[in-house]
């Protein structure tokens, strides 16, 4: 089977990263330790895993006209990653994410947008036409919903497989999700969408069934050290993940959507993608950082 290629549509950001014993609450100053920069943002993470796991990765985002956009736009190139779809912003600067993570690795995260929030139809219709070919569509919420709706839309006409991650998660139209072939909510994600909280796999259960009576083909509820429970017309069950310390759980998520977008693009069935994704995921948990984290291919 041909291997498809992956078009990621997302955001771009640079990771302003703080170490800290504890994430302060409202009003509270905590002393900080170790800080560092990384690129980061959503998309641009998903697609550096995707590519560092074996994908032919294309990126269509927007950055700003500044240094932290040709850093960004450097880091892609460098993981190997076509970046010719990318939109560069006169007007905004590039994405930034003010990330706090503390000694258990948890992390809270404030990202200001900036060029990300202007990627528009008439950027997505540019940036897809410098592509010769690709069969799945990786997407995200850090760029705008109507963006979003847009690409679902062209890819129900053009035949493409969409995998979208739902974060930051927000209220979305009935008519986005006929077109999703598959979703990958975490459980706080899923609440969000559903309403049922989510404590075990029963729960995700719920809350998966839920998500499929919109529409959506397949349903992935990422569990973190749990694994992933996954509901389709075929299958229906958990995967587990293995068993790691987790010290930084930054681009977990990102690097589980890159590794699924990967395992589906080489014709994977549905347990061994989300296998290879909660295994790929375990390994950057294990490191600190965004896309510093996500490991490559032969890690895996």
């Amino acid at each position: 089977m041909k291997t498809k290629d992956i078009l990621v549509i997302g955001s771009s950001n640079t990771d302003m990263v703080v170490k800290a014993k504890r994430i302060p609450s409202p009003g509270m100053t905590v002393m900080g330790g170790l800080f560092f920069m990384n690129p980061g943002g959503k998309g641009a993470n998903q697609a550096v895993a995707a590519s560092r796991l074996g994908g032919r990765v294309s990126f269509l985002g927007k950055i700003g006209n500044d240094i932290f956009g040709e850093q960004a736009l450097e880091a892609l190139k460098n993981d190997g990653i076509n970046t010719d779809p990318v939109c560069i912003d006169d007007q905004n600067p590039s994405g930034v994410a003010l990330i706090t993570v503390d000694e258990n690795g948890e992390n809270s995260i404030v990202v200001s947008p900036g060029a990300n929030s202007t990627l528009s139809k008439r950027d997505i219709d540019l940036g897809i036409q410098k592509l010769d070919d690709f069969g799945i569509i990786l997407l995200q919420l850090e760029i705008p919903l109507e963006t979003v709706l847009y690409v679902v839309e062209l890819a129900v006409k053009t035949n493409k497989r969409v995998v979208f991650n739902p974060a930051p998660a927000t209220k979305i139209p009935n008519t986005l999700w006929k077109g999703i072939h598959t979703v990958t909510p975490n459980e706080t994600e899923a609440e969000i969408l559903t309403g049922v909280r989510i404590c075990n796999f029963d729960d995700a259960y719920q809350a998966a069934k839920r998500l499929k009576g919109y529409g959506v083909k397949v349903v992935i509820i990422t569990m973190g050290k749990a694994g992933a429970f996954v509901l389709s017309d075929g299958f229906r069950g958990n995967i587990t993940s293995p068993d790691v310390t987790a010290i930084d759980t930054t681009a977990a998520g990102d690097t589980f959507n890159g590794a699924l977008a990967v395992a589906f693009s080489e014709g994977k069935s549905l347990q061994e993608a989300v296998g290879f994704a909660c295994k790929a995921a375990s390994v950057s948990v294990t490191r600190t950082g965004a896309q510093s984290s996500i490991p490559y291919r032969h890690e895996i």
